[in-house]
């Protein structure tokens, strides 16, 4: 249990209707094929323990961010706290608590994606210490090469 009665706990599989809802709700955020509870399921499982909701006493998820790993480097996904609950730490929390679990694991350092016209992310981001990295560039292919 963390401040004001929230709960910080692994994100569950039956949690996703309210994480999608969640998301879907946040602005800045892009969801796709990669988003639908069978991939949610596969990253959890091939994940576990490490990404993370936030909820209230009375059980209403209000935070949640996905967080993995490639052996190598760690990723955050799909951070997002409700807009009513903003300002209070919990986004700072969720991202610390990812941080921490992939320092167990022997990850060093993390990775996010951000969509450009994302000005609310980046402010976040920035804020809390991460660095743009502008000597990269972003290349993505479908698995199935289209």
């Amino acid at each position: 249990m963390i401040a004001d009665g929230y709960i910080l706990r692994p994100m569950l599989l039956a949690d996703y209707a309210a994480v999608r809802r969640l998301w879907e709700q946040t602005e800045g955020m892009g969801l796709n094929e990669s988003d639908t509870s069978e991939a949610i399921a596969l990253f959890l499982e091939r994940n576990p323990e490490l990404s993370l909701v936030i909820t209230t006493p009375s059980g209403a998820i209000v935070g949640a961010v996905l967080c993995g790993h490639d052996g190598r480097r760690g990723y955050l996904h799909h951070l997002a706290v409700a807009r009513s609950k903003r300002g209070q730490g919990l986004g700072r929390l969720l991202v610390n608590e990812c941080l921490r679990r992939l320092r167990a694991l022997g990850i060093a350092k993390c990775n996010i994606y951000l969509f450009a016209t994302n000005e609310a992310g980046r402010s976040f981001w920035l804020h809390e210490g991460w660095a743009v990295r502008d000597d990269l560039v972003v290349m993505q292919r479908g698995a199935c090469g289209c």
